[in-house]
């Protein structure tokens, strides 16, 4: 069955299924009291930080009119079946060994063309009280999609409270690399550590997330805890998870699997149903959660056109894949 989704993305969260059918909105509002966060500008201070950021259990997160139509995908689904390439090949085996991956304290390097270069704690970073939850339909470059309740904050102020200098035009992301920790970089799949780029208007851009959570509950380390990116028009293709490193460039920075397979994937690889994949198509996608054969057609940017093609204005999408 071809399902076709309004391309109106942008919706009330009453026209999705509601969180609370996994869990209960009122124990997670009340499940964590929370003292203020140290903000970024006084960081270099040396002022000591309220809390650490949490390694399980709920987050409070404030309802937002990113949403979309269709159906939430199980939470079983969501943490269950996973690209993590570091923690082995399988969809299931990131569920079975990523526990092995130390989540905290976790800081994260900052350097390149910045003014402000140094190793940053999470809490540093992520206002804890001031989360986001977010709902985007997601479809992943192998073509199967899903509709995930994110929480985190939006990249964009992120990105600008590090201060990049005028040259800085892009910014790379490092996945944190613990051979004793994850078993699959035993195997030369890539070369580790994984790395993943963005222009830097891309990463500006409204829609661009980094999450700490999803259905309201700290992000499982199958899903790239305790940070990973969310890119909902690049979703497969720029989805770094468990990131340990940022660094700002003024030259287009290396990404994993342009070094691997330049043939798949481009430094600009979008959501695309006209360009074909070199191994399987692009105009359709399977649908995780619904019905085996439970299939729809692919939107180009993933459906979010109105809000990111001008970004791509000039662009020949086909060749800069």
């Amino acid at each position: 069955m071809i399902r076709r989704k309004n391309a109106d993305w942008q919706l009330s969260n009453e026209l999705v299924t509601p969180k609370r059918a996994f869990l209960n909105r009122r124990q997670i509002m009340q499940g964590m009291a929370v003292a203020g966060v140290t903000s970024l500008a006084g960081c270099g201070q040396g002022e000591a930080l309220a809390r650490q950021a949490p390694t399980d259990g709920q987050l409070s997160a404030r309802s937002t009119g990113y949403a979309v139509a269709d159906d939430l995908t199980p939470y079983e689904a969501v943490t269950g079946y996973n690209n993590f390439y570091e923690f082995g090949l399988g969809k299931g085996d990131p569920a079975r060994y990523a526990s092995a991956m130390t989540t905290s304290p976790w800081s994260i390097e900052v350097s390149g063309l910045t003014d402000i270069p140094r190793n940053y704690a999470l809490e540093e970073l992520v206002d804890f009280d001031a989360l986001e939850e977010r709902i985007y339909r997601l479809r992943c470059v192998e073509a199967w999609s899903m509709v995930i309740p994110w929480i985190g904050v939006p990249l964009g102020p992120i990105i600008d409270r590090l201060a990049p200098s005028g040259d800085a035009r892009y910014v790379q992301f490092e996945t944190y690399l613990n051979r004793s920790e994850m078993r699959g970089v035993r195997f030369p799949v890539l070369d580790w550590p994984y790395v993943e780029g963005l222009r830097l208007d891309e990463a500006r851009n409204d829609l661009a997330f980094l999450a700490v959570g999803l259905y309201g509950e700290v992000l499982p380390n199958q899903n790239g805890a305790p940070i990973r990116l969310v890119v909902p028009w690049k979703y497969g293709y720029k989805s770094i998870k468990s990131i340990s490193k940022i660094r700002f460039t003024a030259e287009q920075p290396d990404t994993s699997w342009n070094l691997s397979a330049p043939n798949e994937y481009g430094f600009y690889s979008n959501v695309n149903p006209n360009r074909a994949h070199p191994r399987w198509s692009q105009e359709t996608e399977r649908v995780i959660g619904g019905g085996l054969l439970e299939r729809r057609q692919t939107d180009m940017f993933n459906g979010y056109e109105d809000q990111v093609a001008a970004l791509y204005d000039g662009m020949d999408l086909i060749e800069n894949h």
